[in-house]
């Protein structure tokens, strides 16, 4: 959803226009450069670049240096309207490819440019003759640009194609005043060491590798504990609250997906299909179909209703290999996926059960930081929504009605609305302030008229039943990555896949240390035990490196007491108590 108060503030201008100074250093830097976009974002802008010579992290500097110079000049930015054809001439002149195509594309009579100088003209200083395709808004003058700073360098397909050319996409910021930016500087770098891909490493949570596949994590033994606790804890929650769970198959024949709408509106999204013996298959990009499948598979009463089927079902989608992230962006995920098949009048309380149950998990897993979008259809983008105005309408208003009764607060998203439906998604920013959906709720009357489900109600009549989509966790990828950056990797107890670490002081009290782990797993504790060769003080600061809640030192005195050297994690201070003792608290607090 576009923040339109951010982008008419002035921090907004300041960014834009600091994007196009950037464009002028890098025609400086080098003048055979290609230009394609520069837009703000959220914390800052970027602008990609086809360089004709390598350009390194190193060049950021020399970037800089550049942009500093042309700041200082103070130099006036002014907009000015060129017509389509002159416009296009001139990029072609200028061996500008990718603002070719932007301006074939838009087609217009006259086209907003923004720059400084003479336009065209051949004679004048290259530096003072700048224009960019742009529709603005800018500042006046370059000299209004206080503080920025260059980040990062990456690789960006030009339209998000890897048809098309790689391009050298740099990042950077800007802000009103120098302090503001060493501010978020001082932030970014502690945010530098709460990202969840550092953290998977360090913690040996997940990895990427390249003999298995971009894109396709692969949960290491801690990893896969923690996702085990976290499906188990979701699990029984939605036993309790009356779900059934089913296993379906990731693959699926490509009709059951036309019928669903998703080659229509998913194709880019979805892998090509498999043809085998006549038929073709395809990898599911949702597990909805597959359970609309089995909702069909008998003839329900309205005393059945509603009927909760859910799943952690695995789902692919094709992403672009220069979009893939960590956990955030994968081609590989699992969906804690449930499909709620209800009558009409049971929608709301339906909606109102999902969303209690959501921000119970969230209170759990003590998540506060995420906020409530109401994400509604544009009735203007014809080709991304079914059904028809009323049904938008209905729909949108149960959700919306059922928000303020529910009494929490929420924010509307024109055009974030699912293809068949209006949806509630939880949002929450990642360690580099990029928005995420966690959760959603979504409801749907299009697709059971699409499958023909039907129900009979208490005079013997068929009617469709409705849908609500349901994810409490959404991905189980791209919610540990987030979850982990919230923590720090600093799990709760519950969720810690080891728990306690125990440290034998020297190799005679190791068969102690072996009967005090193996008392821990009888009792069902997460235990490990650390008789490396490195020194005491070296192990246990591994162990506090590794964020385990408890850790329990065992030499000779312990040996002779049966007791244990308690050190807790966040504090250095640490108590000798008995075994049982700790046990008893361990149960407690491990709630």
């Amino acid at each position: 959803m576009k923040n339109e108060i951010y982008e008419r503030s002035s921090l907004y201008k300041l960014r834009h226009s600091a994007a196009h100074v950037l464009a002028m250093a890098a025609r400086e830097f080098d003048p055979a450069v290609k230009l394609a976009i520069g837009p703000p974002t959220e914390n800052g802008f970027y602008y990609d670049f086809e360089f004709s010579k390598p350009i390194t992290e190193e060049n950021l500097y020399t970037l800089e240096e550049r942009m500093a110079a042309i700041i200082r000049q103070n130099l006036p930015i002014e907009k000015k309207k060129i017509a389509y054809k002159d416009a296009l001439k001139q990029a072609k002149a200028d061996n500008q490819p990718y603002k070719a195509e932007l301006i074939e594309e838009i087609q217009e009579p006259e086209l907003n440019f923004y720059g400084i100088g003479e336009l065209g003209n051949p004679d004048s200083d290259r530096r003072k003759d700048f224009w960019d395709l742009c529709k603005g808004p800018h500042v006046k003058s370059t000299g209004e640009i206080k503080a920025f700073k260059l980040l990062s360098i990456a690789g960006a397909y030009w339209r998000g194609s890897e048809q098309n050319p790689m391009l050298t996409r740099i990042y950077g910021t800007a802000f009103e005043s120098k302090g503001e930016l060493e501010k978020f500087m001082a932030e970014l770098e502690a945010a530098k060491k709460h990202d969840h891909r550092r953290l998977g490493r360090e913690l040996g949570i997940f990895t990427i590798i390249p003999a298995i596949g971009s894109g396709l994590p692969v949960w290491l033994p801690k990893g896969a504990t923690l996702f085990r606790l976290l499906e188990d804890y979701i699990r029984n929650l939605e036993i309790d609250a009356g779900y059934q769970h089913v296993i379906t198959s990731e693959l699926g024949r490509v009709e059951l997906y036309q019928t669903s709408g998703h080659l229509e509106h998913y194709a880019d999204s979805m892998y090509p299909p498999i043809d085998l013996e006549g038929e073709s298959f395809i990898l599911r990009p949702m597990n909805c179909p597959h359970h609309i499948e089995i909702y069909k598979q008998g003839l329900h009463s309205y005393r059945e209703l509603p009927i909760r089927l859910a799943e952690f079902g695995e789902v692919f989608r094709l992403e672009k290999s220069g979009e893939l992230s960590g956990l955030q962006r994968v081609r590989s995920f699992t969906i804690n996926d449930s499909h709620i098949f209800c009558r009409e009048d049971q929608v709301k309380s339906e909606f109102k059960a999902v969303l209690t149950l959501i921000l119970q998990v969230y209170r759990k897993l003590e998540l506060k930081d995420y906020w409530l979008r109401l994400s509604l259809h544009d009735q203007t983008n014809k080709a991304k929504y079914g059904g028809n105005l009323a049904l938008w309408e209905k729909t949108e208003s149960y959700l919306r009605q059922a928000l303020k009764e529910m009494r929490v607060e929420f924010v509307e998203g024109k055009d974030e609305a699912a293809f068949y439906g209006p949806k509630v998604d939880l949002q929450m920013k990642n360690i580099l302030g990029k928005e995420e959906t966690i959760s959603t709720v979504q409801l749907d009357f299009y697709m059971p008229e699409r499958f023909g489900l039907e129900y009979v109600d208490r005079n013997g009549k068929k009617h469709p039943p409705v849908i609500i989509h349901r994810a409490i966790l959404g991905s189980m990828e791209r919610f540990i990555g987030i979850y982990l950056e919230k923590t720090g990797g600093e799990l709760p107890l519950w969720l810690a896949p080891v728990q306690v670490k125990v440290i034998p002081v020297s190799e005679k009290a190791s068969a102690y240390a072996t009967e005090v782990v193996n008392q821990l797993r009888h009792s069902q504790v997460r235990v490990e035990l650390d008789e490396t060769a490195e020194t005491l003080g070296k192990r246990i600061r591994n162990a506090e490196l590794e964020k385990i809640p408890y850790i329990l030192v065992v030499g000779a005195q312990e040996v002779k007491d049966k007791t244990v050297t308690l050190r807790v994690r966040h504090t250095a201070k640490q108590s000798t108590v008995r075994l049982a003792d700790f046990l008893g608290r361990f149960q407690q607090v491990g709630k």
